[in-house]
């Protein structure tokens, strides 16, 4: 395994630390991505997944959007290693953010507090009309029972939280993430391709501003030259390394103090 010492050095010293986390920390719990080779693109048509046909087909909507949930989503699929090192991390006072391109709620599952969603979530829907936000399963509960589509109580219909296709993403989530970027002295960058924009040029907003950029992620990204430490590692291995590694440096630093 690559060494985590540096790593973890390098958090422990730094006053702000920030990470993105995509595909690469769901996979590891078992939940398919979406682009890959036998990913969940290669079984639903992308254009079933829009702004558009959920305004225009509601029913047809909710029907194909419930199946890639069942798809996506299994009773089993519980956080990681790597969600419980972020987590770790943040308790310990060495993680101020956690960006996420993920829909599937597991890091506030893992106990992670500082959570940007980029891309929403895909646990709740929320009425475009009233805001009424309710579990996708209440949703799901609703269409099951005969409704068409799950309509509030004041007659909109119910959205499902994640970015569709022709959506923007969330701007407080894009600003509070470029904000992080650009304070940040260690940016942490795991399971994530970068190739998503605008998430893929995070990593370029905290470089330009002298960030130490960490890029922990199975296949080469385009950052592997200008990284100042590139992990090839599974995310759910070589993270929980580091926050034990950080720990352990902490440690160190109380017994100093009380010497």
């Amino acid at each position: 395994m690559t060494d985590p010492d540096p790593v973890a050095a390098a958090i422990a010293d730094a006053d702000e630390v920030v990470a993105l986390t995509g595909a690469g920390l769901s996979t590891a719990s078992g939940i398919p991505d979406f682009r890959s080779e036998g990913g969940l693109w290669d079984e639903f048509d992308e254009r079933a997944f829009t702004i558009g046909r959920y305004r225009a087909q509601p029913a047809r909507f909710w029907s194909d959007w419930l199946d890639l949930h069942g798809h996506f989503f299994d009773s089993e699929v519980a956080p990681n290693p790597a969600h419980d090192a972020l987590a770790r991390l943040e308790s310990g006072g060495h993680l101020d953010a956690l960006l996420t391109q993920n829909v599937d709620g597991l890091h506030l599952e893992a106990g992670s507090e500082s959570v940007v969603h980029l891309h929403g979530t895909g646990t709740r829907a929320t009425c475009p009309d009233c805001g009424t936000s309710i579990p996708v399963e209440a949703a799901r509960d609703r269409v099951e029972s005969g409704e068409d589509a799950p309509t509030c109580d004041c007659g909109g219909v119910y959205k499902p939280d994640t970015v569709l296709f022709g959506e923007r993403l969330p701007g407080t989530a894009l600003q509070e993430s470029n904000r992080r970027a650009e304070t940040a002295d260690v940016f942490l960058a795991a399971g994530s391709s970068l190739t998503v924009d605008p998430a893929s040029l995070l990593p370029d907003t905290a470089l330009r501003n002298g960030a130490t950029l960490v890029v922990v992620n199975l296949d080469r990204t385009r950052y592997a030259g200008r990284a100042d430490h590139v992990a090839r590692e599974p995310v759910e291995e070589f993270l929980p390394a580091v926050a034990d590694r950080v720990a352990e440096l902490d440690d160190r630093g109380d017994e100093r103090t009380r010497q």
